[in-house]
């Protein structure tokens, strides 16, 4: 397995491990149960439900090895000593549209905290990529699908 490292708040780990708590102490005795009661119906050669409780099984561990391997990599990251003078992840970013004047405000957090709805964007995203490292007053042209966009950066403050 890979070694990436990810940088994680502690709510941001809670999460992650009562995900994995979940899929090892619910999901997987259920598809277990979801398998011996397949089995038990008969030929395996062609029974569809037990074929379907396998590959949900499949999935399932799959998942629980990826969220076991993040948890074991995971680096916990202390909000009080982000440094607010230049944007890096659990900075607090407000920037504004060039063009629109439009402000927007996002928190550049791990990929696995990432919620757009809440505002929080990974630090994968190219957004987030082109403002690490910037300061207040910096002007930024950030290529997103749509196109170019220039940005400046209003305001940093802490997750």
């Amino acid at each position: 397995m890979s070694s990436n490292v990810s940088y994680l708040t502690p709510e941001g780990m809670k999460k992650l491990k009562d995900e994995l708590d979940h899929l090892i102490g619910v999901e997987r005795p259920n598809i277990s149960k979801m398998i011996a009661e397949a089995r038990d119906k008969g030929d395996l050669s062609e029974n569809a439900e037990y074929d379907a409780a396998k590959d949900a099984q499949g999935l399932l561990e799959l998942r629980i090895s990826k969220l076991e391997e993040v948890v074991r990599n995971a680096r916990l990251l202390d909000e009080t000593r982000v440094d607010t003078s230049k944007v890096q992840i659990l900075s607090k970013v407000k920037i504004r549209n060039l063009k629109t004047k439009t402000e927007m405000q996002y928190i550049i957090v791990s990929e696995s905290e990432a919620d757009l709805k809440a505002g929080k964007i990974s630090i994968n995203t190219p957004i987030a990529q082109g403002l690490l490292g910037k300061t207040i007053g910096d002007s930024v042209e950030i290529t997103v699908p749509s196109g170019n966009i220039s940005f400046e950066i209003i305001e940093i403050g802490r997750y």
